[in-house]
Formats: C-alpha cells, structure tokens, sequence
C-alpha cells in the first residue's frame, strides 16, 4: 500500500489550495515544491528594506472563491485607486470610476481618451458585467478580447488610450489575443470591487494558504523529474529517490506540467519583466496605476507601491515598480531604455532612482488565446491516477488557480472526474 493518500507537486496557490482542502477531508498529503518555500509565483522577497513582490502583481478583493477561502482582514488589504493616470501627449491625465470617487467626474470627463458617450457606455458594459455571474461569462461565445472591444460602441480613441494599455497590462498580451471571456470575468471584479496588495506583500496570500498545513506537508527543495502513472502512481525526485501515493496532483505551471505528463497539453507562456526602481521622492502621489496611453516606449504601466501600501519601502524612500511587456531583454540594454522613457515622464528626479531588482518571469501567465484553446474548465483527471491544477486549467488568475486547486481535491475525493482535454 501507498505511504500516502496524495502526492501535491507544486506549492503554487492552487497546490496550496488542493492540499489544504484534501488535508481538511482526513486525507495524508505531501506537497512537494522544488523551491526553498511554497508560494510560487505569488512570491515577496525583502530586499534593503524593500518588499519585492516576483513581478507586479494585484487581488481583485470581488474574486468569489478566493474571498470564500482567505481570511481578508488578516491580510491587511491596501487599495489602489479606482481609476489610472494615463500618459497621452506628453501629459499625465487622471481617469477615475464616478461611482466610487464622485470628485473625479470632472477630471475624468476633460481627460482625452475618448467622448463623453464613450466613457458613460463603458461604466455600462461595467454595470451589466457586474449584475452577469461568473458562471454565464464563461459560458458566452469566445473570440478575441481585440475583437470584443471591435464591437463595442466606443471610439477608437478610447481603445487605443486606454483599454488597450490596461487590458493588455492585465494579461500581460499587447496584441489583446486574450479570450473575450477573460475579458469580461476581469472587467465585472474590477468593477466589483477594488485591486488591492496585502500590506506585507502578496506573498502574504500564499503564507495564508500554507499555514493552513499541518507541519510536515510541505517539503520544500524537492525538484520532481519524473511521474509513474498508473494503478500505483508516483514521482520521481531530482535525487533519485522515489515517492508513491494513491493519486499525484500536478500542481505546477503549464509549461513544466506538460513536460511532466503527456496528458498536459502546453498551455504557452505570456512573459513579463517588472523592474524595481527606489526614489527619493514618488513620482505620482497617488496609489494609482500609471498606464502609457502612448505607446511610446517599453513600459506599459508604473505604480509607486509605497503609495498603495506604505510598508512596501523603508522610511524616507518610495518603491516604484515597472513591467515591461514581451520577451525578455538583456538587463542593462532593458535599464537604458526604461530610464530614458522614465525620465521623459519624471524629468532629471529619474536620475536619483537606485534601480533594486529586476524580475523576468517567463511564465507569468499562461496563453489565453483562442489558439491555446481559449479559458474554460479543463477536467482534472490528465493520467490513470493522475491529476491536474493549475490557472492554466481554468483561467489566468489568483481566482483561477485557488478554485482550480479546489475543484481537484473534490475529484480527488471523489475518486474520479472527467477525464481531461489536456
């Protein structure tokens, strides 16, 4: 008989997720993560004082299962303004969300991302996406998210000013190839409730999460290179050592997970490089996202994230983090044209800046276009005794990984689901 009723490899949000839930139920887990610590791409490193989330990263506190799960009060949520300051003609404009800022009808009105009748069609389309359950919009017709902007009664203007450059920043796809589904389940949470960093960092989250475990779940620096299916499943460690169980959940990205197992098909990888700058002063005061209307330059959005959450930087200093959209590029030829584009918004204060880290994460989501199949429910059953989570398996998300994780303990449990499409 196995040692173990289940083997998690991956110590991501949805590994977490599964394993507490099968942990809950009685059954003897052992989550196995290749890194020094569970978390995986939900990740802050300190850093000279700085708290460095693994790329810039927000929760959408309307997420429902997510809410359902985490105690949000022990999180200590830091909002960032229901709005962006958007970069269009070499000037910044600031663009807000009336219902929960009045005072910015104004300025929101007068900002040159479109007319009047575009802005107010928008708040719409919110409006009807929020009184729309998750459940529908992932039952609607797919096509691009390029093409579902298409048709909306809007300006060219107010797509290419605005909705691009945050959308795109969103699912980090400036060609907006995405699912229109994806692009309906984000715009109804953003416009449900606000985006918001936990106050000591987004790996706060997954800290949550762990410490739901008993001590001796989760063994971290297990690198897995090899999985035996079957009527006795099981991995095999990087060390040589083998480990079995009732049933293996695969909990890690796409990309290793279908490197892993045949019955996962590659899901592609949309990459990200987010780089961190400390300041003497901020260059927006706000707690609000700064999006590139222009489309100048490398840099798709900024955010000073000691003005959304001030523990994110040590006394006297700001945190200003940066993602560049696209693949990678080499470090110093990357810092050049970031700072010539910064110093083009900010002026010579940009040369005080202390670049901190860079973050380039080739995994950062996975491919949500219509060519990689879309988003949806992809059954959790990949193997003879084999199981499958992940945000890829549902939809890129912190919601689509914790309910991914959920859903395949419940198959676990039931000792079945259907079978998956890969």
């Amino acid at each position: 008989m196995p040692e173990r009723d289940a083997i998690v490899v991956g110590g991501g949000l949805a590994g977490l997720a599964c394993a507490g839930a099968l942990v809950e139920q009685g059954l003897s887990v052992l989550l196995l993560e290749a890194s020094d610590r569970a978390g995986g791409r939900v990740r802050t490193d300190r850093f000279e004082g700085f708290r460095l989330d693994r790329g810039f990263q927000v929760f959408l506190a309307a997420y429902p299962t997510a809410r359902a799960l985490l105690d949000l009060a022990s999180l200590g949520l830091q909002t960032f303004y229901p709005g962006a300051l958007i970069r269009i003609g070499g000037r910044f404009h600031k663009v807000g969300d009336p219902r929960r800022d009045p005072a910015s009808i104004v300025q929101t009105a007068r900002a040159p991302i479109g007319s009047w009748r575009d802005k107010t069609g928008v708040a719409a389309m919110a409006a009807r996406l929020v009184g729309s359950s998750v459940e529908e919009i992932f039952a609607r017709p797919e096509r691009s998210t390029r093409e579902a902007l298409d048709r909306l009664a809007i300006s060219e203007t107010l797509r290419e000013r605005f909705l691009w450059p945050f959308l795109g920043g969103v699912f980090l796809d400036p060609e907006l190839r995405t699912s229109s589904r994806m692009f309906e389940f984000v715009f109804k949470m953003f416009a449900a409730g606000p985006a918001a960093v936990p106050a000591a960092g987004m790996e706060a989250i997954s800290r949550q999460l762990a410490a739901r475990l008993p001590e001796g779940v989760v063994r971290a620096e297990a690198p897995v290179d090899g999985l035996r299916a079957g009527t006795t499943p099981g991995v095999r460690l990087k060390s040589g050592e083998s480990l079995d169980a009732e049933v293996v959940v695969l909990a890690t990205d796409g990309p290793q997970a279908a490197a892993l197992c045949d019955g996962v098909a590659n899901p592609g990888s949309r990459p990200a490089t987010c780089v961190y700058f400390a300041a003497p002063e901020p260059p927006v005061e706000d707690p609000i996202l700064v999006l590139d209307g222009e489309r100048s330059g490398p840099i798709n959005n900024l955010c000073v994230m000691s003005r959304v959450a001030r523990g994110y930087a040590p006394p006297g200093e700001e945190l200003v983090s940066v993602t560049v959209l696209g693949p990678p590029r080499a470090d110093e030829e990357l810092l050049g044209i970031v700072r010539t584009q910064l110093e083009g918004w900010f002026g010579r204060q940009v040369r005080d800046w202390r670049h901190l880290r860079t973050y380039t994460i080739p995994h950062a989501l996975p491919d949500q276009g219509q060519q990689m199949g879309g988003v949806g429910h992809r059954g959790p059953r990949v193997a003879d005794g084999i199981y499958a989570c992940g945000d890829y398996r549902l939809h890129g998300s912190i919601e689509g990984a914790i309910r991914s994780g959920l859903e395949t303990a419940t198959a676990v449990l039931e000792k079945g689901g259907a079978s998956g499409n890969g």
